[in-house]
């Protein structure tokens, strides 16, 4: 008879929430616990949560309450933005055992104790406006990726108008760096060669340790530290601020073998009066003029956005300016979204708020553009040689895999090369719209 104990995990949300859980499962593992499929029995049930948007509220409730259904017996825990947020609200959930927001996470096991030997303790939820301290969450091995997310920062203070994210994170916290490198070496020596910088608001690293004995300098300094580390050969970034990026990061992001000429530029919207209402800190000119500067530098750099529709008072023709930007950037995808009303935002207080037909047709129609402007430019990737991260077994004879500036290609061979950078040349083929084709290696 099997007597280990068991924990099931369900993260919702962003690649940030990945990362925690991945840490989280590490103090559960160290624990002698076994980590089970989230529909599978087990003792413990952590959902991870998320806030974004109404619909990550709705189903992380619906999460919790599941989890009671499959074991009845088990402790079910709460953790993450959702509940940092909304508090009082996941309180009057009655399959939820045990609450804890996006501070002292690493703790969990000592809460789950305390609640063990006393019922009632079950709200660890603290405030996460007064936290300085990067938490140390950290994970020492990646479970089944060809790609590491390495977070390296917490929390945001830019206070955009829509946003939770700022009440759910809290403040700006940086990761030392050399931590991060540490960890780097660790994902590398068991067989990684791309990591992916990952964390709430990733242009802020080392804002807050500016001037102050910690102060390691800001993320082109990180990279270029992790640059040289033997093995690794691709450093990609995810979501960034546009106005982080300037002439001379460029210069030195271009010296370096293993960065990854992807940039996921934060938009939100393509009309000037939108953006102000939004509290971003740009101009539509001003993130053109960037995108300029970054093509000069990377000619076939990727340029992908997120982009919300239906912000309160969004007009027909401030939505019209987003497509002509859209159009103007020729960005390779846009993650399109519908403007959610958070409690507690500036946002949620405007008039004018937007009928989800409304959002439901604008979604749609940007999306539709978003799938043209992506053909466009996979067909700018033809007949290019480049180098292939093949990640995985398409079918019996063919694989997978991402090029630096995060193009899909396929690749038919009998080789086993899975994990592998392979140099190929790339070719446009109508048959497969989504990606290239590898035609040798």
């Amino acid at each position: 008879m099997n007597n280990k104990k068991k924990v099931g995990f369900m993260t919702l949300g962003c690649k940030v929430n990945t990362y925690d859980s991945e840490a989280l499962m590490e103090i559960f593992e160290a624990d002698g616990y076994t980590i089970v499929d989230f529909a599978e029995l087990a003792d413990v049930y952590v959902i991870n949560t998320c806030t974004v948007t109404h619909l990550g509220d709705q189903k992380s409730r619906k999460m919790m309450r599941k989890a009671k259904r499959i074991n009845p017996n088990a402790i079910i825990c709460a953790v993450g933005c959702y509940v940092q947020v909304a508090p009082d609200e996941v309180a009057k959930i009655a399959e939820v055992d045990l609450m804890i927001g996006t501070k002292n996470r690493a703790d969990i096991l000592t809460y789950i104790e305390a609640h063990r030997k006393d019922a009632n303790r079950r709200d660890f939820v603290s405030n996460i406006m007064d936290e300085k301290i990067f938490e140390p969450l950290m994970i020492s091995e990646v479970k089944g990726k060809t790609r590491a997310f390495i977070k390296i920062q917490e929390g945001c203070n830019q206070f955009c108008t829509y946003c939770i994210v700022p009440f759910a994170r809290g403040p700006v916290r940086s990761r030392d760096s050399q931590q991060i490198i540490d960890e780097v070496n660790r994902v590398v020596l068991i067989g990684y060669q791309e990591v992916i910088l990952s964390g709430i608001h990733i242009a802020s690293y080392g804002v807050d340790q500016a001037g102050s004995s910690a102060d390691k300098g800001d993320l082109i300094d990180l990279i270029e530290a992790l640059d040289q580390i033997p093995r690794l050969k691709r450093v990609r970034l995810g979501s960034m601020e546009p106005k982080f990026i300037t002439p001379e990061r460029l210069r030195r992001l271009a010296a370096l073998e293993s960065f990854c000429p992807h940039f996921h530029l934060s938009l939100q919207s393509g009309s000037d009066t939108v953006l102000k209402r939004m509290g971003r800190r740009y101009t539509t000119a001003e993130y053109l003029e960037i995108v300029s500067q970054i093509r000069e530098v990377f000619p076939l750099a990727a340029i992908t956005t997120d982009v919300m529709v239906g912000f309160p008072g969004e007009t027909e023709d401030e939505f019209k300016e987003t497509l002509d930007f859209a159009r103007a950037v020729s960005f390779y995808q846009i993650h399109v979204f519908k403007y959610s009303r958070r409690s507690g935002t500036k946002a949620a207080a405007f008039i004018d708020q937007i009928d989800e037909t409304i959002k439901n047709s604008r979604s749609h129609t940007l999306s539709d553009l978003s799938k043209k402007l992506e053909l466009e430019f996979l067909k700018k990737n033809d007949g290019v040689l480049t180098e292939v991260l093949f990640e995985a077994t398409h079918d019996a004879t063919g694989y997978e895999g991402h090029t630096k500036n995060y193009v899909p290609v396929r690749l038919q061979t009998d080789e086993k090369i899975n994990g592998r950078i392979l140099k190929v040349r790339v070719s446009y083929n109508s048959q497969f719209a989504d990606k290239l084709i590898g035609d040798s290696i």
